[in-house]
């Protein structure tokens, strides 16, 4: 058998969670969801966090230290039930793809918000510096959008990735660092393969299938999808044009650079057979890589909890209704 391209990383198992997703979250992580991953066999847990929750006034520079006892007691927890934590500004200052908020700079351009950035990561960095890489990672910031020259070049996104990383390593030299691809995930970065850090993409391709019906995507007119089948606007998808896809994440991890898939999953919308069936197929192209991946969500309408499909016969859990057939397929792999 060859070696598998992906030999740097763990092939880390899990979920996102997104109790400090948005403004509007509270904090509150919840310990069965932590025992109940490891009780089930995964080693991984994504923590997509928004700074505007541990900070007063809008003021970057002021911290509001009760929201980032949150973040501490949710590491503990997962050291507890031996859990991998990977930390994610999925708002950072000056960048999001959540929309809820305009962001008065632009981490992309403005020294001001690169500032910032950099100040709260060097903030996790000292917090957390006792925490072993093997239990905490940092991944740097959700999503960077597609390229262009007047909102984010490669260089642009080079140059904050780069200033980051040394902002954090002049703190914890041996932090594990992770780099989102770009185009929200889907492009690798070839460009920071010197930099010993690892990189992640995404299990969302094609959007015909993932976002279905989302009401944050321009969904309108797509067709029902099918699997392989016609997607979107009538994109004709396979597996094997899905495994050309990923071909360019293996290609990466070949020069040695670590791949993790930090969030897959489908909206609640798409036919459950159908989700099931191109979810094999990305679990089976990422697993021959030795690329893990995480869920997008644990509880919600990409979950295996609570995820309201009106074509899922759901068990009890706890009182809470699990999705037992996804979960039996992502603990296959």
């Amino acid at each position: 058998m060859s070696q598998p391209a992906q030999t740097v990383l763990p092939r880390w198992r899990g979920f996102n969670l997104l109790e400090m997703f948005t403004t509007r979250s509270d904090g509150a992580f919840r310990e069965d969801d932590l025992r109940w991953m490891s009780d089930w066999g995964f080693d991984f847990v994504r923590l997509p966090m928004c700074y505007l929750l541990w900070v007063k006034d809008d003021d970057p520079y002021s911290i509001h230290e009760p929201m980032l006892h949150n973040v501490d007691r949710v590491i503990e927890w997962a050291d507890t039930y031996g859990l991998h934590v990977s930390l994610n500004f999925h708002r950072a200052p000056g960048y999001s793809v959540n929309r809820e908020r305009q962001e008065p700079f632009n981490l992309w351009k403005d020294q001001e918000a690169l500032d910032a950035f950099c100040f709260h990561w060097e903030l996790f960095a000292r917090r957390y510096k006792a925490i072993d890489s093997g239990r905490l990672s940092f991944d740097l910031v959700n999503e960077p959008c597609s390229p262009s020259e007047e909102f984010m070049t490669r260089a642009d996104h080079e140059r904050v990735v780069r200033a980051a990383v040394g902002a954090i390593h002049a703190v914890d030299a041996e932090r594990l660092i992770i780099a989102d691809g770009l185009s929200w995930g889907n492009d690798p970065l070839p460009e920071l393969a010197d930099l010993g850090i690892g990189q992640s993409c995404r299990a969302y391709v094609p959007a015909g299938i993932s976002h279905y019906k989302a009401s944050w995507v321009d969904s309108k007119g797509w067709l029902v999808p099918g699997w392989p089948g016609q997607v979107g606007h009538g994109e004709y998808w396979d597996r094997a044009r899905l495994g050309a896809h990923y071909e360019q994440w293996a290609d990466l991890a070949r020069k040695g650079v670590g791949v993790h898939c930090g969030e897959g999953g489908a909206f609640n919308k798409t036919p459950h057979d159908i989700f099931l069936a191109w979810f094999r197929d990305v679990l089976q192209i990422l697993t021959a890589h030795n690329i893990g991946y995480a869920l997008w969500n644990f509880r919600g309408p990409f979950g295996i909890l609570e995820s309201e499909r009106a074509d899922v016969d759901y068990e009890d859990w706890h009182g809470h209704p699990l999705d037992r057939e996804l979960l039996d397929l992502l603990a296959e792999f």
